[in-house]
């Protein structure tokens, strides 16, 4: 046995106290509550020089870059291989010269040499294979790549130089600098394979067979530069989504005579691509709600201008991305959605003949997706919008979605977030993930015509809190660890579900259509969001957004003893978590004639009173432990539950009831609001 050095003794003493006394019981130390939301030296920067608000709104000097991108592209069914070629125009409206440019090549994730995360890719391959690369006129060495990583990376000749070209990430470093509100003209010429097989997670699979294939990731494409980081230089990992530029694609798509291609934007060339009959079916789409048919499962789609081949002509303006999807033979339907203001749009569907089953009610549900979104946040801004069949069967870009009749929904969901309040989704997942499952609740109450439930939501964290495997929703979701989908969908709802407690539901609702106006094609942060809703919410919620976004501490609340003494009921509430909550107790009381006299922080409905303490209770720390006197006139108190509506986060929810129940109630709700859980309402 060794002997402890004094320091170690020293230590021990500073962090383990002795207890005085036999039998002493070590006290908990009281709980500073941080009411603050933490600012990075990147937030701190952009709040500095304007382009960022401590209003949540876009500051004075906000900018972003633009891209207009050109291209054509052709597929080869026979190897299921694109060949493709574009220009890029950088608008470069930044204050800062560009010295470099950043690609994102998504496609790199099926080469067998780059990191990946939780997902598998159907095969590998060679991933981009770019032929040719331009800047402003100036041809790139691609035999020549620059030395190094990152901002060190050195340039071998006089002219532009990459790096990083068989990344998921490639660096373009300029002779001459990008000037502010310059434009740089960048041009590619590419070819590679859409990956088939059984691969496992989002845009792993792009094909079946050599008939249908879904075409996303799929050109070469400028990464975002903005005022907090600069350039976005995350590998594309496979699990976490994308940050992607707006701007405005011209698109031309090379196909067999008689495929049919659905995609991002509209259709310039109808003529040229589309039957007579065809034509004639989609010229009747926006006259009703009913689904019409325009190409049958026993019809085909011959090409009016006869040949072996036909160009699809889209443009798509002021999308952060564009994706497509084309076929052999499909089935083809359409419908439209009536736009708030705007008016209808139409609604397209497509599906291989035999799976008619799995696109039952599709226009029902996408009409509906997109006028209840519409009321509930903004209008949809696009001119169109597609789903189509495929081994993803849930994935979103702008106007067109990855899809059957089961995420439908969701995936339609994502026009607001976040193809028109467009986040970095590969950091802040939440922003664009959680908010959809959170308002998917809401669409699908509504349509059921049914009030939204959220009760139940917020407790259920507490299931959660403590679990090692969780990162804040503040962490990278590139690294989000085993609980990745928690973080990234789950956990928003939830907190959502408690905010509603605090402020009602329908005030959230009111200040996330705020939030959604004012970032409309823009690049919001967290902290834009939580400045914005604690703003329009007229609240000091800098707790509330630190706990739930920094954090994954809870509230665990409980009732530790109710006594009576004449009119003054005394109930002793305990929160033992270092999130705190405002207290909320539900009083029922034994029936009688006596008029009940409710304090002005109490509503009554019958036999029953809610009373409701403010957060502020919890805010000097003292004491984990608040005693509410509630004159009630005498009437006697038979049951007290504290958080009845099961809004806050809590480890352990049986003790929230007095008197206390013999044993814990079974949990039943399907949602799993956590063990011995008390029922809600």
């Amino acid at each position: 046995m060794k002997r402890r050095s004094a320091f170690a003794a020293l230590v021990a003493t500073i962090v383990f106290p002795p207890l005085a006394g036999t039998g002493a019981v070590a006290q908990a130390p009281t709980r500073a509550i941080r009411r603050d939301i933490p600012l990075t030296n990147a937030i701190r920067h952009a709040l500095a020089v304007g382009t960022r608000d401590s209003t949540g709104r876009p500051g004075r000097n906000y900018w972003q870059l633009w891209m207009d991108y050109t291209i054509n592209v052709r597929l080869e069914p026979a190897t299921s291989t694109i060949a493709g070629r574009e220009t890029i125009k950088l608008h470069n409206n930044s204050d800062t010269p560009l010295s470099s440019i950043q690609f994102r090549l998504d496609q790199n994730i099926f080469r067998g040499d780059v990191p990946r995360g939780a997902s598998t890719p159907a095969e590998n391959h060679d991933g981009f294979v770019i032929t040719e690369f331009k800047v402003d006129g100036s041809t790139v060495d691609l035999n020549a790549q620059s030395m190094g990583r990152g901002r060190g990376g050195v340039q071998p000749t006089g002219g532009p130089s990459i790096s990083g070209l068989h990344t998921t990430s490639a660096r373009l470093n300029l002779p001459s600098p990008i000037a502010p509100k310059g434009v740089a003209t960048i041009e590619i010429e590419w070819h590679n394979k859409l990956a088939g097989g059984p691969g496992a997670g989002h845009r792993m699979t792009l094909r079946w067979g050599d008939s249908l294939y879904q075409v996303a990731q799929w050109y070469p494409r400028v990464a975002v530069f903005d005022d907090l980081r600069g350039w976005d230089t995350e590998p594309y990992l496979g699990p976490a989504e994308f940050y992607n530029n707006f701007g405005r694609f011209d698109v031309s798509i090379d196909v067999p005579s008689g495929w049919i291609v659905g995609a991002t934007g509209v259709l310039q060339n109808p003529t040229q691509v589309l039957s007579a009959t065809a034509r004639e079916r989609l010229s009747h789409v926006l006259s009703s709600d009913s689904t019409r048919t325009i190409v049958g499962p026993d019809e085909t789609l011959a090409s009016p201008a006869g040949g072996d081949r036909q160009v699809w002509h889209f443009v798509a303006d002021t999308v952060n991305d564009f994706a497509w999807a084309t076929a052999r033979h499909w089935v083809w339907q359409a419908t439209r959605a009536t736009i708030p203001g705007r008016g209808a749009i139409p609604v397209n569907v497509y599906y291989l003949p035999g799976r008619a089953a799995q696109f039952s009610t599709s226009g029902p549900i996408l009409r509906h997706a997109l006028e209840f979104y519409s009321k509930l946040w903004m209008p949809d801004a696009f001119p169109q919008h597609t789903m189509v069949d495929g081994p993803d069967n849930g994935m979103e870009y702008p106007m067109l979605v990855m899809s059957n009749d089961g995420p439908a929904d969701h995936e339609t969901g994502h026009q607001w977030w976040p193809m028109m309040v467009s986040n970095n989704e590969t950091w802040y997942g939440w922003m664009d993930e959680g908010f959809n499952q959170y308002m998917n609740i809401l669409s699908a109450a509504d349509a059921a015509h049914r009030p939204p439930d959220l009760d139940g939501l917020g407790q259920s964290y507490g299931r959660t809190s403590g679990d090692e495997r969780e990162g804040s929703l503040m962490w990278n979701e590139n690294f989000g660890g085993p609980l990745y989908s928690f973080q990234a969908y789950s956990k928003t709802p939830l907190m959502l579900s408690m905010l509603g407690a605090i402020v009602g539901d329908t005030a959230v609702w009111r200040a996330q259509s705020e939030y959604a106006k004012a970032w409309r094609f823009k690049h919001p942060s967290p902290w834009d969001y939580a400045f914005f809703m604690s703003n329009a919410l007229h609240r000091d919620l800098g707790w509330f957004w630190y706990y739930w976004l920094f954090t994954t501490e809870s509230v665990d609340g409980s009732i530790q003893n109710v006594t009576t003494n004449g009119a003054h009921t005394i109930v002793t509430v305990k929160q033992d978590g270092q999130m705190p909550s405002p207290i909320v107790l539900k009083l029922q009381l034994a029936p009688g004639n006596a008029p009940i006299k409710a304090p002005a922080n109490a509503s009554v409905a019958g036999d029953t009173v809610v009373v409701t303490y403010p957060v502020d209770v919890w805010f000097s720390g003292v004491s984990k432990t608040f005693k509410a006197d509630i004159q009630l006139g005498g009437r006697k108190v038979e049951k007290v539950t504290l958080d009845p509506h099961c809004r806050f986060p809590d480890h352990d929810p049986s003790d929230n009831v007095w008197p206390r129940a013999s044993a814990p109630p079974t949990a039943t709700d399907t949602r799993g609001q956590g063990r011995g859980r008390a029922s809600c309402g």
